[in-house]
């Protein structure tokens, strides 16, 4: 075979990637995949996430450490083993020669990757800008709509401070009004939380900034309701849906929001170091591009993508994420999470000294949910899951949120989270209450 043909069926290959028959997902997972789904499909979504037998197959295809029992995943998730394997071969390829495999070869498989989250989502592909993840994405809708002094921002002081920080640089360098409410969470009332946005507006505000999924403790935001209320009043709404993509089962449009962005790396599990953004079809010209554009007020979604150079290996790795996903199905997968969060907090609630800092009611709740033992701080507890029972998790101390986070992903068990609740229960037990 001569040299150049080698290089065109590489270079076919390595388009076609995760957009094919030939995807590792496909090659990997798909017939064993599809046995297991065969043996459950007489069987509801919730009933099905609590079949330990078609979970366990799932499980196998990460790599986790089994050293430590991850509940950390709010912060960043770990990929499948195929989507590892897809990022090596194509850094791989880059290497071989990076200007050109990275600019002429691995950089045209953005349009199907943009189809296939576009698809995903529920949205255009037009409508999709690739990025690194959801502070970029969202800073750059925050930091580029055309606002002027005096124009009003409504936020919580529960969102994510990288968002928060944004607008507050904007108020100082450009003297817009950044306006935050608060939220006493659990919240388990949509129009409570309707009444409090509602409350803030005054005839000089532009836009509401409303988390998805309050990363803290994982509430559940009614984002519809409070865009439908925002657009009656000529309002346009940002959504971080940072935790919320790849974990509930929703389509980007069934929000009724303006500007949605989110890391891919999370709920998705895609490589570390990858994002999305949603800009609505008539919106996109308006905004102006964070890293500088030639055409500042195109309409073309790409404006938002001239990065420089990037990981294109990461960047296509996304598209074995986005299989991994399917095979599993976004309902099915929502409902295991939740039934895994719901498993270890139902218990544990019942553990004397022991608070849930998230409501258990599926409308307001799915992957994250926060504990608290009278008498530790939660930095206190965390070294003390940690340092005895290897179980990793993240203190929490925001605002009016004190408590330690625990995520679950598909590839928990159930023993793992026995750990969890023994654990708990013996620390509490020999914690005294502060009074």
């Amino acid at each position: 075979m001569t040299n150049d043909r080698r290089i065109f069926l590489k270079q076919a290959a390595t388009l076609a990637g995760a957009f094919s028959v030939n995807s590792l997902f496909n090659q990997v997972h798909a017939a064993d995949w599809q046995k297991a789904s065969q043996k459950v499909k007489h069987l509801t979504d919730g009933e099905v996430a609590a079949d330990e037998d078609f979970w366990r197959v799932i499980q196998q295809s990460y790599t986790v450490n089994p050293g430590i029992i991850n509940l950390n995943n709010g912060g960043v998730s770990p990929s499948p083993l195929v989507v590892q394997q897809a990022v090596e071969r194509f850094n791989q390829l880059a290497n071989e020669g990076p200007s050109y495999f990275m600019w002429r070869i691995l950089d045209q498989g953005r349009e199907p990757l943009r189809e296939k989250l576009a698809n995903l989502a529920g949205t255009l592909p037009d409508e999709i800008a690739v990025n690194r993840n959801a502070t970029e994405s969202l800073n750059t809708i925050i930091l580029g709509l055309d606002l002027k002094s005096g124009d009003e921002v409504i936020g919580t002081k529960q969102d994510y401070p990288h968002m928060i920080q944004a607008y507050q640089q904007r108020a100082m360098r450009e003297g817009i009004v950044y306006k935050q409410i608060s939220l006493d969470l659990p919240i388990e009332d949509d129009e409570q939380i309707v009444k409090a946005y509602a409350g803030a507006i005054t005839p000089k505000t532009k836009l509401l900034h409303v988390t998805h999924m309050i990363n803290w403790v994982g509430q559940i935001m009614p984002v519809q309701k409070i865009c439908d209320m925002a657009h009656a009043k000529g309002i346009e709404v940002l959504v971080d849906g940072a935790h919320s993509f790849g974990l509930l089962d929703f389509k980007i449009p069934d929000l009724h929001c303006d500007y949605f962005g989110t890391s891919l790396h999370k709920f998705l599990s895609a490589p570390i170091g990858s994002g999305m953004m949603w800009v609505k079809k008539e919106k996109i010209e308006k905004i102006w591009p964070l890293p500088s554009s030639g055409q500042p007020h195109s309409s073309d979604i790409r404006k938002f993508e001239e990065l420089g150079t990037r990981s294109f290996p990461i960047e296509q790795g996304i598209g074995e994420a986005v299989n991994f996903h399917e095979g599993i199905g976004s309902k099915r997968k929502e409902e295991r999470i939740r039934y895994l969060k719901d498993y270890w907090a139902s218990k544990v609630q019942r553990i004397p000294k022991v608070k849930l800092h998230t409501s258990l009611n599926p409308k307001y709740s799915c992957a994250i949910c926060g504990v608290s033992i009278n008498g530790m701080t939660p930095a206190e507890l965390d070294t003390a899951l940690f340092d005895k029972y290897k179980i990793h998790t993240v203190g929490i101390v925001w605002e009016n949120i004190s408590c330690v986070r625990v995520t679950p992903h598909v590839y928990t068990t159930l023993p793992d989270l026995d750990k969890l609740v023994n654990a708990i229960g013996e620390i509490a037990s020999k914690t005294k209450p502060r009074l």
